[in-house]
């Protein structure tokens, strides 16, 4: 996602499953018997930009240090601070030095060399605030406790935690942009196949679309042919990457497609062929993960624990109840009631173009469903025709749209105006009235009509759990590309990880999809 990362709980668990022990030393007909070497073009890949990434921080560091030393005793930023010891660039290298150590050693044991290529950039900057405060504090103590008298200014430790944080997450930005842009223009993919081709299958197939937000390039996938007897599959996403053959081929495909990454996404019926499926991957030498199939339940409810080496699974509870509301509740209306002058003055002038350029009233209204399957009445500004609820009837058979959710990319009922205003999402302007009033929030799953939620499935009704939002993890990653079921899976996966963190997050992920107009109509 630009800027929050779509969850990816419900794809894959970052650990395999391990093979079963008596039979890791079997040889697979038609492969060797000693397991096949790491692919040593993406070790060398990994090592190489994880020395970059040392690298750059190493600079940000150090240029951190040196530009407080420059802000504390050349420039003497100090705030009505006196200066009464001038301390020497020689002594403070020792500091620099000191800081430069126990970041790059925090940075490291949480992980942050660690995380995927396609870790989303707000999704770091816990983990470099966290080490740089952490470092920074350590070198208080040290200084403080074994020379006392040797620093007198405590404003260039300040100094110190803010560039070298803001340094950091500068470079990391310019990474994520450099392999997004690399991404984009078709460089430096991994080359991904998938192990199944049901709806679980189709499903991980139409996440892996996105090349330039993933980063990985979806070959194809194996799959054996269909059982007659098999469940009707529960997702319906569609794909158009091509068949390679059944799971037998996969060693031969490999090979041959030169493959970086393989996704096991089997279902629940066919994991008897789960253990040499993961054997043959093993024996390949090359990473895999695998999507768990917990037959009639959501993935993102699922929780994983051990117990002597017994994994425990369980259910995950909606986080957005009793204080937590309350708490989400209050950020609502405190940053709607910051940004009133701005939305206000845009409304206004919309208000006006609006009169200006179509017959009808300025707001549209229409009935949606709440929180715990409340009606309540939703304000837009109008975008279409005085009767195009009406005419919606005539364009059922165009929809664009997934699942119960009505959606047309080229709708003949949306005014000129209008097209502007669903193009950068100013038509949602009056929904800040509906967040004052309590009916829905900043943040949430996309309020529904009753006419979708009758033709919900027993699991969707979960999102009606929370408060429906102005924006939610579906827009700020896909927009009105999402499918309906991938949106209700993401929808659960806020509701069940929920933290004003995340809302920020979301918020501020959304800004660059509204500016881009991606996705929206």
């Amino acid at each position: 996602m630009s800027g929050v990362e779509a969850p990816q709980s419900h794809l894959a668990t970052a650990a395999p499953l391990p093979s079963d022990g008596q039979h890791t030393d079997m040889p697979l007909p038609g492969m060797r018997s000693t397991a096949l070497p790491v692919n040593v073009r993406r070790a060398r890949r990994q090592r190489l930009e994880t020395s970059v990434l040392v690298a750059l921080d190493a600079l940000a560091i150090v240029g951190g240090g040196l530009l407080a030393y420059w802000l504390r005793y050349v420039v003497q930023l100090d705030f009505g601070r006196e200066l009464f010891f001038y301390q020497p660039l020689e002594r403070f290298g020792r500091l620099i030095l000191l800081l430069l150590g126990t970041t790059l050693a925090l940075l490291w044991l949480k992980g942050s060399y660690q995380q995927p290529r396609n870790a989303a950039w707000l999704g770091q900057l816990g983990t470099l605030a966290s080490s740089t405060l952490t470092a920074v504090g350590l070198s208080i103590i040290l200084t403080f406790l074994y020379r006392p008298n040797q620093f007198s200014s405590r404003l260039i430790f300040i100094y110190a935690a803010v560039l070298i944080f803001g340094l950091l997450a500068l470079g990391r930005l310019l990474i994520v942009s450099w392999r997004r842009w690399q991404w984009r223009a078709g460089r430096d993919l991994e080359r991904v196949l998938v192990v199944g081709g049901t709806g679980l299958g189709r499903e991980v197939m139409a996440s892996l679309s996105d090349s330039a937000a993933t980063g990985y390039c979806l070959v194809g996938y194996v799959a054996d042919p269909p059982d007659p007897d098999a469940p009707a599959p529960r997702f319906t996403a569609t794909t158009s990457a091509p068949h390679l053959g059944p799971l037998a081929a996969l060693p031969m495909e490999v090979a041959r497609q030169g493959i970086d990454h393989i996704i096991v996404a089997l279902p629940f019926w066919q994991h008897k062929a789960l253990p040499t499926v993961v054997l043959m991957c093993t024996q390949l030498g090359i990473d895999f993960q695998v999507v768990p199939d917990f037959y009639e339940l959501s993935f993102d409810r699922v929780t994983i624990q051990e117990l002597r080496g017994t994994p425990l699974i369980g259910l995950r509870e909606n986080r957005i109840k009793g204080a937590n509301y309350w708490l989400k509740r209050i950020l609502d209306v405190t940053l709607v009631l910051l940004t009133l002058p701005l939305w206000g003055l845009l409304a206004l002038l919309i208000s006006v173009a609006i009169k200006l350029t179509s017959r009808g009233p300025i707001l549209y209204t229409q009935t949606r469903i709440g929180r715990h399957g409340h009606p309540f009445e939703f304000l837009k500004f109008r975008t279409m025709v005085v009767n195009a609820d009406e005419l919606k009837a005539e364009l059922l058979a165009q929809n664009d749209g997934s699942g119960p959710m009505f959606k047309m990319k080229h709708d003949p009922r949306v005014t000129p105006i209008g097209r502007v205003l669903r193009k950068y999402s100013l038509d949602e302007i009056p929904q800040f009235l509906n967040v004052l009033r309590g009916d829905i929030s900043l943040v949430g799953p996309r309020p529904a009509i009753p006419e979708e939620v009758f033709q919900y499935e027993t699991w969707h009704r979960r999102r009606l759990e929370v408060t429906p939002g102005i924006t939610g993890l579906w827009q700020a990653t896909g927009r009105s590309d999402t499918s309906f079921d991938e949106m209700v899976r993401l929808d659960i996966y806020y509701a069940e990880h929920w933290s004003l963190w995340l809302d920020v997050r979301i918020l501020l992920a959304t800004i660059p999809s509204v500016l881009s107009g991606r996705g929206a109509y």
